[in-house]
């Protein structure tokens, strides 16, 4: 069944693949019900831009300059630029994280390429949490926040910024707004600041997961052997991307009506946060047509799969898989047969957390946050000592753990076993075949069938 008798049979809004098949179901839309008229404040020969060959175009212009590190993240990228054209249409707007773990990786050129890009960019290096959102709440002249260095803000010497990380965290979605308070005159007063807006991060390392969970993420490295890049030159090169980033403003405002009406079919298993993060992007693709809908759908799965495979579990969620792992084909342990057997893993975090070692007090007040508790067991030699049935962490293991495989019997097998989904995205990222970088090459290549 296609997407659209989905759409259908389920008594939503048909959607389209491609700009030209979307037009047919939107009333408002030039050459449909309003006799070629463009809606209200639209250019009337934006309709005449192809979406799939300007962001065929951008692609080209992007890798002359950055060296991308997969196909994944030139898509990516682009798809990125063209979404915040198109802010006012999007419920949510995913964050870019652009991030590497050494120095001179790419991540300030990307962030450059991506400045002359998009709409009122504001390029910034260790700004105040008060500059940005001051920034921000000016909606009616809404920039695109782009933020270099900014593992100096979150970084492990940091000291955690909490108002730029909750403005970052409520500006993902449409609508959100932060309180501050101020005196005048005497008087404490309330001020609402918006905080909705596109922002594109740069730095080393990670940033915090709840920024990473709203995030779609470019891991950059530095260029091997034999990839190169021309040199930018703001003097020749800006002139160009200003080209560029005009007809992505025509374009925009020609499918703006569009981008607000349907939605796109999502990927198998992207859902929930995962859903919002890549439906602009979805869109964006969708509505330029050509080979990007089905470049955007792989590199969608292929991102969301790869973050699966490679999230570090929390340390609640690592002591669940360990445990799984020490019952083996026990139905019951004592809670010191348990602790040595979590101990014995010297590369496991049991034996330092905090400069202390998980005891029988830690361990029982991490198992309570899931509701499991120990109780006196009776052991095959009559004793009855304290310890944990297997059944307590039945429904724990389904919610928070993934099949065990068959012979994953060790602690190591249960929390570092290569996870399916690890597999289907490196079949995935072989389906496309753009090179990263350098290089004008025509055009997007079309993905294998």
């Amino acid at each position: 069944m296609s997407g659209m008798d989905l759409n259908e049979k389920a008594g939503a809004a048909p959607t389209a693949t491609g700009l030209d098949d979307a037009k047919a179901y939107d009333p408002a839309f030039p050459n449909s019900a309003n006799d070629g008229e463009p809606p209200e404040g639209e250019p009337s020969d934006a309709d005449g831009i192809d979406g799939a060959d300007l962001l065929n175009r951008v692609h080209d212009y992007a890798r002359r300059f950055i060296c991308y590190p997969s196909d994944t993240a030139g898509i990516v990228h682009v798809l990125w630029i063209a979404h915040a054209h198109l802010m006012d249409a999007w419920f949510s707007t995913p964050r870019l994280a652009v991030l590497s773990p050494e120095p001179g990786s790419g991540k300030s050129r990307v962030l450059e390429i991506t400045a002359l890009l998009v709409p009122s960019p504001a390029l910034s290096v260790n700004s105040s949490a008060a500059y940005i959102l001051r920034k921000v709440a000016d909606q009616d002249n809404r920039p695109t926040i782009l933020y270099d260095e900014i593992d100096t803000i979150f970084g492990p010497a940091a000291r955690g910024n909490e108002d730029l990380r909750g403005m970052i965290n409520a500006g993902y979605r449409r609508g959100a707004k932060v309180g501050r308070c101020f005196t005048e005159k005497g008087k404490v007063l309330t001020q609402d600041f918006s905080t909705y807006a596109a922002i594109a991060m740069g730095g080393l390392g990670d940033l915090p997961d709840t920024i990473m969970s709203r995030s779609v993420i470019m891991r950059m490295r530095r260029r091997g052997q034999g990839e190169k890049v021309e040199p930018f030159t703001p003097r020749l090169h800006e002139p160009p991307a200003n080209i560029l980033r005009d007809e992505l403003v025509a374009w925009a405002a020609s499918v703006f009506s569009l981008a607000e009406t349907f939605q796109p079919i999502l990927p198998d298993g992207i859902s929930d946060r995962n859903a919002e993060v890549w439906e602009p992007l979805l869109m964006v693709a969708e509505l330029a047509g050509g080979q990007w809908p089905d470049l955007a759908r792989q590199a969608a799965t292929e991102a969301v799969q790869s973050a699966k495979a490679n999230n570090k579990p929390s340390l609640g969620v690592q002591l669940l898989a360990d445990i799984r792992a020490c019952f083996s084909d026990k139905d019951r342990l004592t809670t010191a047969d348990l602790l040595n057997k979590l101990l014995a893993d010297e590369e496991a975090p049991w034996g330092d957390l905090g400069r202390k070692k998980l005891d029988a007090r830690i361990l029982a007040k991490m198992l309570g946050e899931h509701g499991i508790k120990s109780s006196t067991i009776r052991m095959p030699n009559d004793s009855t000592p304290k310890g944990y049935k297997r059944e307590a962490f039945h429904d724990a293991w389904k919610r928070y753990l993934p099949p065990l495989e068959i012979g994953a019997t060790s602690a190591t097998d249960a929390t570092n076993q290569e996870s399916p989904d690890k597999t289907e995205a490196s079949r995935v990222a072989d389906k496309t075949a753009l090179p990263p970088c350098g290089g004008t090459a025509e055009g997007v290549a079309e993905p294998e069938s």
